[in-house]
């Protein structure tokens, strides 16, 4: 190996290192273990390059500066999520719409590249109108910032917009009834990755009754989408010990991305 080859692996290994560092101090852990399934795997080609952002279509003629707003890519997105959101305000096709106290349509990046889905708000999230804001939200936010990434490059949303009572499991019904926005979202955005975080998101997303333990740690298929189901920040803040399998999720989400938006 070429010296310059050698540098550029070492200061991956330690940006991995660094990153699983910070990970694991999410939990309050100060000493890990390394073994073969955790160590790095050096892909074909190494990239050092932090920005995981999507990257801009082909050049345009005219400047963007010049087109009127609705032709700008990202404020076109941001208008048509907008008009959704203002069409499921409205919406009280099951009883959850009756009893909750914020619509909870979704957050983030109209342009972003990576989009997480989880099963539904929470009592802070009903409270607040927005997504992952309780204490799973904050675990969320030290995971997409262990990827090399900010939580306003990502979009965050839910399989159903409305909190149920006591924080039960979403219905079969209310999937069904609740699923269409959320497809809508996705066609919006159009992610180059998704996340589905926990059984209820990933079973909807890949239409499969399969545990999310058998479903974990590989990519899946979602309308063209690369999908991977990994376990939820709730369930992670009652099962520290399954940390780790999220880590290595999560690894493989930001290798893919950096494949893709380098092509």
């Amino acid at each position: 190996m070429h010296l310059p080859d050698l540098k550029t692996e070492l200061a991956g290994i330690i940006k991995d290192l660094k990153a699983r560092l910070a990970f694991e101090e999410t939990f309050g852990v100060e000493v890990i273990s390394l073994n073969a399934q955790n160590n790095r795997v050096r892909s074909t080609t190494t990239i050092t390059q932090k920005n995981d952002m999507p990257k801009t279509s082909a050049p345009q003629t005219e400047s963007n500066d010049k087109k009127p707003l609705t032709t700008r890519p990202k404020e076109g997105k941001a208008k048509l999520l907008e008009e959704l959101k203002n069409e499921t305000l409205v919406c009280h096709k099951c009883p959850l719409g009756e009893t909750r106290t914020n619509l909870v349509f979704g957050a983030g990046n109209p342009m972003a590249s990576l989009m997480f889905v989880g099963e539904a708000p929470g009592r802070d999230e009903d409270l607040q109108g927005e997504p992952f804001v309780g204490r799973a939200g904050q675990l969320l936010t030290k995971i997409i910032e262990a990827i090399d990434m900010k939580r306003s490059d990502v979009y965050i949303a839910n399989i159903l917009k409305c909190r149920p009572p006591g924080n039960r499991n979403p219905l079969t019904d209310e999937i069904a009834l609740c699923i269409p926005v959320l497809t809508k979202q996705i066609d919006i955005i159009k992610p180059k990755v998704l996340c589905a975080m926990g059984t209820f998101a990933a079973q909807t997303l890949l239409n499969t009754k399969e545990p999310i333990g058998f479903l974990r740690g590989k990519f899946h298929d979602y309308k063209g989408i690369p999908t991977m189901a990994t376990f939820h920040p709730a369930y992670l803040l009652r099962n520290p010990g399954e940390k780790a399998k999220v880590w290595e999720d999560m690894k493989k989400i930001r290798d893919l991305l950096k494949e893709l938006n380098n092509k």
